[in-house]
């Protein structure tokens, strides 16, 4: 299902890295030391902007990626 909140998101199981890219903004964040468990609950919910609130956000240490141009 589409969120209006995540434009779209990359989980690496090896480095337990979790890339999201925020929509309106377009800005990428990498989480990381994020569960596989908590990556498919993000990915199969419903609402994908609830799930991060709830379950991701202030959970895990994170860095804002500068996109290169």
């Amino acid at each position: 299902m589409p969120s209006t909140v995540i434009r779209d998101m990359h989980y690496d199981p090896p480095s337990r890295t979790l890339t999201i890219w925020f929509r309106p903004s377009g800005k990428r964040y990498d989480y990381f030391e994020i569960p596989a468990e908590t990556y498919a609950g993000l990915k199969w919910s419903r609402s994908k902007g609830e799930f991060f609130n709830t379950h991701i956000r202030d959970r895990f240490p994170y860095r804002e990626v500068e996109e290169q141009s």
